[in-house]
């Protein structure tokens, strides 16, 4: 795909809306409004708005509230103080490239990204929008090919991403990119397909990615990880950039009025902006000490002080302790399992501070579990000690990786208020339309009807979303004989009554014929099953498992026995898991055929 041209430096680049001025009501005999209660309206914005209604089953029952002039510290602090005697420029100064021919591709990159990031942040979307947002069901309308991924593609909504792969590394600012352009030399090419979508600030699902305890696993999921951290620090950086050089033009000119200048428009409700969800600490601890490395401060005794206080852990081990279980769980689960954790990440000009105090952190790194306790007041004996709730933290988080539960509470009003200068807070945020904001980036092993519904339907991001779509070839060979495979289809109306559809026909098709069979070595799989069943010839798989590895592990103990045969019980609704385990052509025929029985030998 060729690469975008560059706007004019006079012209609104295509398909971006001017940021429309902010009126207010006109003053008495419909003069301008007076400017002392221009200036009190601005800063009681948040009260209104907190006094709306809340959310449905939200638990924030208080309202966002500031004395008139009372303004907090900007969401900056004094460890950054030294930042406003840098002079503008510095970065892009130390970039100039003497090579002429290398000139334009590198003013090209850099418009992108700043572009990108400007465009997201600084556009402000009308009501009309954001109920055609809520209305609009999730149709992707074009689809490009995923160069990287074998046999995938990515689709999507909103405009099509024809700049999608454009090399954007030239845009990140100078320490950061030469930082990286060091740190990971050769393997910096294999990095940018996912780095420039996740750039584009649309929302991502990409659920076909391969674990790192895999064969071969460990290269691919190092470059999405590296992807999305890059993206990451590269939005702390822009954020943090714009706050510190307007902190510097207020203080040197203390009696500047930002009131009519939204370019001080350039805070959120509280400072976090990334917020990683991940499920092991063992994964956590991959996470934060690779997010170390690339960033570009002084790395002398961060990762020791990290697993001084995280924990050390075996998680890296070639050769983990063999045991009876799948060399894939042994890979797993040979670092540390603990599933709650929960701690701040904050950067500064010149230093990377781990475990900060939420409300000053850059990035919260936590487990569901953890966070979930944290946001229903839960200590960690399980009691409720807490009289308040306290998860204002999450309230201007903008970029987000995994899971359900904590959706709830993203992008809430405030229930208090935390020092930051209502001034200076962006006007999506007051206008309680942060979600339409956040982007969203879902990364999984495999796809379930569960993730598929959350990203359709609480992923909103005004900017679009990009799905990858991938055609499986099944694992029907990895069985290491033949034996017939019985694939008997029940049928179930919607996901929640898929369950009860489930056990009603076995309980009416199946165990009847069970009763009065001859077959007493029978093994029934119900979502686990042990290791080795000896001398079991007839398997009846009751759900077909998510992973499809565990597929033909189940199949093949019945390797030992004589008249082997396997039964499946599926509906229309386990397409997902059907697609990786017989292939997508065949799982289409299984779920649109009239037939209800099929075999697979």
């Amino acid at each position: 795909m060729g690469k975008p041209k560059p706007a004019s430096a006079t012209a609104a680049p295509r398909g971006h809306k001017r940021r429309p001025k902010r009126t207010r009501p006109s003053g008495k005999g419909g003069g301008p409004e007076p400017r002392e209660e221009k200036r009190k309206r601005r800063e009681l914005d948040g009260v209104g708005l907190a006094e709306e209604a809340p959310p449905p089953g939200s638990s924030l029952g208080k309202i966002l509230s500031t004395e008139s002039g009372a303004i907090g510290l900007e969401q900056s602090d004094e460890d950054d103080m030294e930042d406003e005697h840098t002079v503008p420029g510095d970065d892009e100064t130390n970039d100039m490239i003497n090579n002429k021919d290398d000139a334009f591709d590198e003013m090209e990159a850099s418009w992108l990204v700043l572009f990108s990031f400007h465009r997201h942040v600084s556009r402000i979307i009308t009501n009309e929008e954001v109920n055609a947002l809520l209305k609009q069901k999730c149709k992707f309308k074009w689809e490009v090919p995923a160069e990287d991924i074998p046999k995938s593609k990515w689709v999507g909504t909103g405009e099509k991403m024809e700049g999608a792969y454009v090399d954007l590394i030239g845009g990140v600012k100078g320490k950061l990119r030469d930082h990286w352009q060091n740190t990971l030399s050769d393997q910096l090419n294999s990095r940018l397909n996912f780095f420039s979508l996740c750039s584009s600030y649309r929302d991502i699902m990409h659920c076909n990615k391969k674990p790192f305890y895999l064969k071969g696993g460990s290269t691919v999921d190092s470059s999405t990880m590296d992807s999305y951290l890059m993206h990451a620090l590269n939005h702390i950086n822009r954020t943090r950039e714009i706050v510190v050089k307007n902190d510097a033009k207020l203080r040197s000119d203390p009696s500047k009025d930002i009131l009519d200048d939204n370019s001080f428009l350039d805070q959120g409700f509280t400072r976090p902006k990334v917020l990683f969800l991940l499920p092991l600490k063992s994964i956590a601890r991959r996470v934060v000490k690779r997010l170390i490395q690339l960033s570009p401060l002084s790395q002398k005794d961060i990762i020791a002080k990290f697993e001084g206080k995280f924990g050390e852990s075996d998680d890296e081990v070639e050769e983990p302790v063999q045991s009876n279980k799948p060399a894939d769980f042994d890979l797993l689960f040979a670092g540390d399992t603990d599933d709650e954790f929960l701690f701040g990440i904050k950067y500064t000009k010149k230093s990377m501070n781990l475990f900060s105090n939420f409300y000053s952190s850059d990035i919260i790194v936590a487990s569901p579990l953890a966070l979930i306790k944290k946001i229903n007041g839960v200590d960690d004996n399980g009691k409720e000690p807490a009289k308040e709730r306290d998860f204002d933290f999450l309230s201007s988080i903008e970029s987000w990786s995994h899971l359900y539960a904590v959706f709830e509470q993203l992008n809430q009003l405030p229930s208090k208020e935390h020092g930051t200068n209502v001034m200076r807070i962006r006007p999506w945020y007051l206008d309680q339309h942060a979600r339409y904001y956040r982007q969203t980036i879902l990364l999984s092993s495999y796809l379930t009807p569960e993730m598929n519904a959350l990203f359709n339907g609480l992923c909103l991001n005004y900017e679009g979303k990009v799905k990858l779509v991938t055609e499986f070839k099944g694992v029907l060979s990895k069985i290491q004989f033949e034996a017939p495979q019985v694939y008997e289809r029940f049928d179930a109306s919607s996901i929640t009554e898929v369950d009860d559809a489930r056990f009603d026909h076995f309980c009416k098709k199946v165990y009847p014929k069970i009763q009065v069979s001859d077959e007493d070595n029978i093994a029934t799989r119900y979502i686990t099953c042990k290791t080795l069943i000896r001398g079991a010839h007839h398997l009846i798989i009751y759900s077909l498992p998510g992973r499809k590895e565990f597929y033909p592990e189940l199949v093949n103990m019945l390797s030992e026995s004589e008249n082997r045969k396997c039964t499946v019980f599926f509906s229309r609704l386990d397409l997902l898991k059907l697609e990786r385990i017989v292939g997508t052509f065949a799982a289409q025929r299984l779920v649109s055929s009239d037939k209800s029985i099929f075999v697979f030998r």
